[in-house]
């Protein structure tokens, strides 16, 4: 592998990361740049998915740490969000998990499995499940817009 697309895939990896994290960043266009550039899509999608995921995770950790000093100062989430989603946690448990891809409730649900201790290996596999279809949807779209242009 080429020096420059190492660099490629570290960028797709921190940028997929920090998007399931505290800073709002569109990991899915570096997805396309690197699409577009025909980097390799399968591991593209790998990089992209395990940054996501891991990225996750570490919400749900804070989450299951429960501090709410840290969880409002960086994640901009309030107590009384979490609370929101407690029984949807109830009724879904790591199920819920596959929704943590999404852009507005993304984190809040990551916090909260953590927060209430939902089991982190079905929440690490349904949570996997969910950012591989977002990349995977992304890069379909990515291909098919650059057929029409």
């Amino acid at each position: 592998m080429e020096s420059l697309a190492e660099w490629g895939y570290i960028g797709l990896f921190i940028a997929s990361f920090l998007a399931a994290t505290l800073i709002p960043l569109s990991s899915e266009i570096v997805l396309s740049i690197l699409i577009a550039n025909n980097y390799d899509l399968t591991l593209s999608l790998v990089v992209a998915s395990a940054g996501n995921w891991i990225g996750g995770l570490s919400s749900y950790a804070i989450g299951r740490l429960g501090n709410w000093s840290l969880i409002e100062k960086y994640f901009r989430v309030r107590k009384e969000k979490i609370y929101e989603l407690k029984t949807r946690v109830d009724k879904w448990g790591g199920f819920l998990a596959l929704l943590c891809w999404t852009p507005i409730l993304g984190d809040p649900i990551a916090l909260a499995l953590g927060f209430f201790r939902t089991n982190f290996y079905i929440v690490s596999v349904y949570m996997l499940i969910g950012k591989v279809f977002r990349y995977v949807v992304w890069a379909v779209l990515t291909y098919w817009g650059i057929s029409l242009f």
